[in-house]
């Protein structure tokens, strides 16, 4: 329980109707868990506006509202609170609940397009590995230390996320890493943290559906720059345009990476190959074991915020050559019979870009690519004709099929991805198999000795979303299946 004056005090108020000597029994924002005394913060939302529910929870034994706009029936046993927007009061009355804990942590946030995941994992991986208790939140799975908690979403709502970092501060972490994704950044579910240090990595199309223009979602990123205090760092990637503007307005302290130009953090390819790659930071020589230019970029990343962090330089390349590759970016499945599989999460067109690019690069025309992608139900249509345009300039041989259609036809999400095939070669090579497992079969049964089949899309994911349910499905197994029945 918490007193109200006390939750009160972490958030403008505009206007107090009713009692503030009250204890809250539980805060929620969700009209379903209301108990007998709990208080409700009414946020407007997506799909649906708290607000709403106001009635209800009343009737539920709600103690306190929280709300952007009073109901016209006020009741003399309820506490309304006005505030000018409920989802920002969310976030720091959810800090406030759980003790503030993000500033009893050193927390790092990482958004971007892409490499959001293998950034904050491997910034996590590197705190344990210079002996500290660390916490991740991203979208494979969150971490308390060594303990592994279902990720549900990339960022979770603020009540989830604070009580993470709680239970990461109570076993003792005193770090944590996390993903901070576009949508979190705009519907304020980062509100009311404190952040040690950002990192930016790229920007590119995505999420249209929700953001409706680029420059929309890019500004949605760079909200979260706004907000980081004068005692954090903002680590941006100089190579991207967007890095200069994320961080115009930022009061923390300005860095920058590079692989192309001087930045304060520079990483170098020496050599790349499909299970390694040699890299210089600032000029020192290690061996990590990821590939392509997008890995290049991420670790770049790392070892920037690892040393802005405070850890030891010499220590922290060593441990940059003991870092393994995150589950299903860049995961690689040898056949006996030579064939290598690369499953990666790649669902943009950028990112099948970058990958596509790295294999062809490696691979110097010494095998065939074959590419197996689909796109997600429910999610931004205008990228599907343009994943697929681009998947089958840089494959010999390419197979669209299903990825979640969630809500969606599968067929029909395939038609709107072939309508990107504009000329008779990029359709003569690909075909079309809505069963993902067939199609991930088709592929490798089109491989030869020294072919790279790229299987798109899910990556780490253990599911396919179809017509709203889950159904068990990982393509690394489905991989490894067919290469035991080659054999």
């Amino acid at each position: 329980m918490k007193s109200l004056s006390d939750l009160l005090s972490a958030i403008m108020v505009e206007e107090i109707i009713g009692s503030e000597n009250k204890e809250i029994t539980s805060l929620e924002c969700d009209s379903r868990k209301i108990k007998l005394g709990s208080m409700f913060v009414a946020v407007r939302g997506y799909n649906v506006d708290g607000h709403k529910f106001i009635p209800l929870v009343t009737l539920a034994g709600a103690s306190a509202i929280v709300c952007e706009e009073l109901p016209e029936r006020l009741e003399s046993n309820v506490t309304y609170i006005k505030v000018a927007d409920s989802a920002v009061a969310l976030g720091y009355l959810a800090s406030q609940w759980w003790g503030n804990p993000s500033r009893k942590l050193r927390l790092v946030g990482v958004t971007g397009t892409n490499g959001k995941t293998t950034t904050a994992t491997l910034i996590y991986e590197m705190a344990r590995m210079s002996g500290y208790k660390c916490g991740l939140l991203s979208t494979v799975c969150n971490y308390i230390d060594s303990e592994a908690v279902p990720a549900t979403q990339t960022t979770p709502d603020p009540l989830t996320l604070n009580e993470l970092l709680h239970r990461m501060v109570v076993a003792g972490c005193s770090y944590a890493a996390m993903e901070v994704s576009s949508h979190a950044a705009h519907q304020h579910r980062i509100a009311g943290l404190t952040f040690a240090g950002g990192v930016f990595s790229n920007l590119t199309r995505d999420h249209m559906d929700y953001h409706k223009t680029v420059e929309a979602y890019r500004d949605a990123k760079k909200m979260f720059f706004d907000i980081l205090p004068s005692s954090a760092f903002a680590l941006v990637n100089a190579d991207d345009r967007n890095g200069s503007f994320m961080i115009q307005n930022t009061a923390a302290k300005k860095y920058t990476y590079s692989l192309r130009k001087d930045a304060d953090f520079t990483g170098r390819i020496i050599e790349s190959r499909l299970d390694g790659t040699l890299m210089q930071f600032n000029g020192n020589e290690v061996e990590v074991l990821f590939t392509g230019r997008f890995n290049a970029y991420n670790l770049t990343a790392v070892y920037g915020a690892s040393i802005l962090l405070g850890w030891d330089p010499e220590k922290v390349l060593v441990d940059m050559s003991r870092l393994v590759p995150v589950a299903g970016r860049f995961q690689t499945i040898h056949s006996p019979e030579g064939i290598t599989a690369i499953v990666d999460y790649a669902h943009t067109p950028d990112a099948l870009v970058n990958v596509l690019d790295t294999i062809a690069e490696i691979l110097a025309k010494k095998g065939k690519i074959i590419t197996v992608v689909g796109a997600g139900g429910n999610r931004d249509a205008g990228k599907r004709p343009i994943m697929a345009k681009e998947s089958a300039l840089r494959s010999d041989r390419l197979v669209l099929t299903s990825d979640n259609p969630r809500n969606e036809d599968p067929a029909e999400i395939i038609r709107e991805m072939e309508s990107g095939l504009d000329t008779p070669e990029l359709r003569s090579r690909t075909i079309s198999i809505t069963d993902r497992r067939e199609a991930i079969r088709t592929a490798i049964m089109l491989a030869s000795p020294g072919d790279v089949v790229l299987i798109a899309g899910k990556g780490h994911e253990t599911y396919q979303e179809i017509c709203g349910v889950k159904h068990h499905f990982d393509d690394r197994e489905i991989v490894r299946e067919v290469f035991e029945k080659q054999n």
